[in-house]
Order: structure tokens, then sequence, then C-alpha cells
């Protein structure tokens, strides 16, 4: 085990402390199919830890992150020293000299976390490339408290395997909850709606028609090429492409719901050429308009022989 020098008082009011025993962590989280991809070694809870300080002078073998919602700290690593306020987490890579501790006098309240698996480091990375350097951002949500609190919950009931499992796969909705602030925060509400957003409503508003990249762009009032750009930086394919595929997903649900032919299906999504549509759809899907729908005709449930046919739901 990494040597580690702390200075602190002997607890905090308030605080939780659970060390997952090492018999568990290698016995089960490291090879069970679920948790050895990402599992938790170490949680706690510190609220005003007066005199909190921690200096590991070799890192540790497990990912670290602190998370400050009241008082300040100050975190040093790789010869950098940085003071964290409300809202700050840190992320400490594993292996990574560092070393952390909390202000007088007004000591941080933290959560904090020690977690290691398959996926750990690659996990990590995404969490520092989100932020900047070591040291995000993160707006207070009870929600997210309540993620942490109930994988504490959890892990005072004991070690079942089923208890392992459930606690790191909440761990992971509490990684995704840092990883995409945004849309966490966004569950629930009506998201706000920004231009790509915009487009994509209007895509499918006019679902039957040939948009236009000018007409697109020009409902954004962006040039052609910004606007595309802003597209896929955000879709991950062009506006025509993305418009296409969200004809597809039309047609998909036409061919199984109902008995039109392929050309009307082509002539509802503004395709005045069946057999180009039929080839896109063949590139998109991997089979044929076609192939698809008696494909789809075939997991439909048969009548028992001398019965009556189940009607689809």
């Amino acid at each position: 085990m990494t040597q580690k020098k702390s200075r602190k008082r002997q607890g905090f009011e308030g605080q939780k402390l659970i060390v997952v025993p090492k018999k568990i962590a290698t016995g089960f989280l490291m090879k069970d199919a679920i948790t050895k991809q990402i599992y938790i070694t170490d949680i706690g809870y510190y609220p005003k830890a007066d005199h909190h300080y921690i200096e590991r002078p070799h890192g540790i073998n497990q990912h670290i992150i602190i998370y400050c919602v009241e008082g300040r700290g100050w975190v040093s690593i790789n010869k950098q020293k940085m003071d964290i306020s409300p809202s700050h987490f840190i992320v400490l890579p594993a292996n990574t000299p560092h070393k952390y501790g909390a202000m007088e006098p007004d000591p941080w309240t933290i959560y904090w976390v020690h977690f290691k698996g398959d996926i750990a480091t690659y996990v990590m990375n995404l969490i520092t490339r989100h932020g900047e350097d070591y040291l995000p951002y993160l707006s207070y949500n009870e929600s997210r408290i309540k993620l942490f609190e109930e994988i504490c919950f959890h892990f005072e009931q004991g070690y079942s395997a089923d208890t392992l499992r459930y606690v790191n796969m909440i761990f992971y909705h509490f990684l995704s909850s840092l990883l995409y602030e945004e849309k966490y925060n966004q569950a629930g509400k009506a998201p706000s709606k920004d231009v790509i957003t915009l487009t994509i409503e209007q895509m499918k508003e006019k679902i039957n028609t040939n948009l236009t990249l000018s007409h697109l762009a020009g409902s954004a009032h962006m040039s052609v090429t910004h606007f595309c750009n802003l597209f896929r930086l955000q879709t991950g394919f062009s506006p025509i492409e993305y418009f296409n595929h969200l004809k597809v997903q039309q047609a998909c649900q036409t061919l199984a719901f109902k008995s039109k032919p392929i050309k009307e299906i082509a002539d509802e999504l503004g395709f005045s050429d069946q057999y180009y549509f039929s080839r896109m759809f063949s590139r998109l899907m991997g089979m044929s308009p076609k192939e698809y729908r008696k494909r789809n005709k075939s997991t439909e449930r048969k009548p028992a022989e001398g019965g009556v046919k189940e009607q689809n739901r």
C-alpha cells in the first residue's frame, strides 16, 4: 500500500467512511463481469473537515474524485497547486503524486470516492478532458448527492453480490453526471433548444420534403460552412446524412406497421425515385426495404394450430 502522510483530528462530526475489504475487491469486484469494469474501493463524506491534510508522495493505485460543496481547500498535483471552492471537483489519476487539505478558517466539506477497474483510466481521462486540467466546475445538484448517499447506504448493508453490482451500477450513473452535467441537470425539465435542436425539429416536421443545406443554414442564420461544421460537431453527422437517418427511421416504422407499397412510402418521404430510396435504405440498414418488411413480419407470433391469429398491438 502506498504510504501517505495525514494530519487530521480524530474524525469530523457527521463524517462517513466506507472502505471495501481487499478480500471483497480481489475475490469479487475484480472478477465479476459487471463490476470489474469500474468499481469503488473507498467512499466517504467529510463535513467541515478542520485540519484535514493528506500527502501521498508516490500517489495511490486508485483514481480519486473529490467534490467540494462548502468551504475551501487546496490540492497540489504535478507541481500545480489549486484552490478549491464550492462546486469544484478535483480528479486525481492513479499513481500520481499529490497532496491536499482544508483551508482555515473555512474548511471544506467534501464528498470523495476512490475507484479502479478495467475502464477506470479511460473514464478518468474523459472527465479530465471535459474540465480544465484536473479541476472542473460542477453545479450543485441534490439528485447527484442522493446517488452518492444511496451508494453509501447500500454499502452499509453488507457486501452481497447483488449489493456490489447495484452500488457500482449506480456509480456509473454518478460518473455520467460528472461527464455530462448539462444533460444530467436537464432531467425532468424542458430542455433549452439550441440551433441544432431546432434544426432537427424542423427536419422531423418536414420529413416528407427535400430540405437543402442552404435552406437549413438560412433557417439557422448561418453560413452553410459554419452551419455544417457546427451540426457535425454536435451530432457526428452532416445535416443531410442526419435528415436521411430520420427518413429511414420513419420508413422502418411504416414498413413494420403498415402494408403500403414501397413506392408510396418513398413518395411520402420526399423521394421521387423509389430505387434511390431503396439503395439509401439498404446502405443504412444493411438490407432492402422489402427484406426489412419480410424480416419484421417473420417475427410476429404465429397463431396456434386451429386458433385465431393474434392481432398486432
